[in-house]
């Protein structure tokens, strides 16, 4: 085992279940000491648990991203068990489409708050603790480099007809990476985001609307129609969908001590798709 990130710390929200989980566990696999987020608590123990399993460390601080105080308490869960903090994936998140006519504000907003401002929020309570690490850091004259990773999608680069609310809010989250790798790099942190195509999940796994999801008190329709699902698939180079373990090596090449200089990017990790 390389251990790559051994003795990290790493927040990972929405790591209950599908890319997240998976991104926790490849981050843990590689020595990272992990809080696992979810909305519920038994996705969240069930990661904990095997990450423990397999001679890692873990915790779980549940709850709803988008709820004003998470993004505190994520951070303090952290620095109260660890006491550091280097690397933060913002993967939280799910898709609620429409198209525009009849999209109602809370379709909107839920977007928007998910993908958006929750990321927002849980970089905004790390600056301070950001800062102060970095400061000892300097003190020690020692180099330590942290990482953010923010989800976004293809939606986000390229939009995608049905989804104006959340490939807006994917879109503003590229905004985002690149302004803090601007005003982060002077604290030694690399800001980048990964682009997701075609990731087979709870979301896009088995017919639509066969399925929901219980998201903060809204039964949401999971799934894709098949032949859409087929014709999606044939548009990717690769031909086919990706699996949450090859979504989250993509998000590893980010966190990884390689990486250190590479601040400010959008890698697509979409089976050769460049476009919708």
């Amino acid at each position: 085992m390389s251990m790559r990130l051994d003795g990290k710390v790493a927040l990972v929200s929405g790591s209950g279940r599908g890319i997240g989980r998976s991104i926790a566990l490849k981050l843990a696999a590689e020595g990272a000491r992990v809080v696992v987020n979810d909305l519920d608590d038994a996705p969240a123990q069930d990661v904990v648990a095997e990450i423990l399993a397999a001679g890692g460390q873990a915790i779980a601080c549940v709850g709803n991203v988008t709820a004003p105080d998470f993004g505190e308490r994520f951070v303090g869960a952290a620095m109260a068990e660890y006491g550091d903090l280097n690397i933060i994936v913002n993967n939280a998140g799910y898709t609620w489409d429409n198209v525009i006519q009849k999209m109602t504000d809370e379709q909107w907003y839920a977007m928007i708050d998910c993908h958006l401002t929750a990321p927002f929020r849980i970089l905004r309570a790390a600056y301070p603790v950001i800062r102060e690490l970095a400061r000892q850091d300097t003190e020690a004259e020692r180099r330590v480099v942290r990482k953010v990773v923010n989800i976004s999608s293809v939606s986000g680069l390229f939009g995608n007809a049905g989804q104006v609310n959340y490939s807006t809010a994917k879109a503003g989250i590229l905004g985002m990476t690149q302004t803090l790798a601007k005003e982060w790099g002077r604290l030694n942190v690399t800001v980048n985001a990964v682009a997701y195509g075609l990731i087979k999940t709870r979301l896009t796994d088995g017919e639509a609307g066969d399925t929901t999801a219980n998201i903060d008190g809204r039964e949401i329709k999971m799934g894709v129609n098949p032949d859409l699902l087929a014709m999606m698939e044939r548009s990717i180079p690769l031909g086919r969908g990706g699996t949450p373990d090859e979504a989250a090596g993509a998000v590893y090449l980010l966190c990884a001590p390689e990486s250190e200089y590479v601040s400010g990017q959008t890698l697509m990790c979409s089976g050769g798709l460049t476009g919708i």
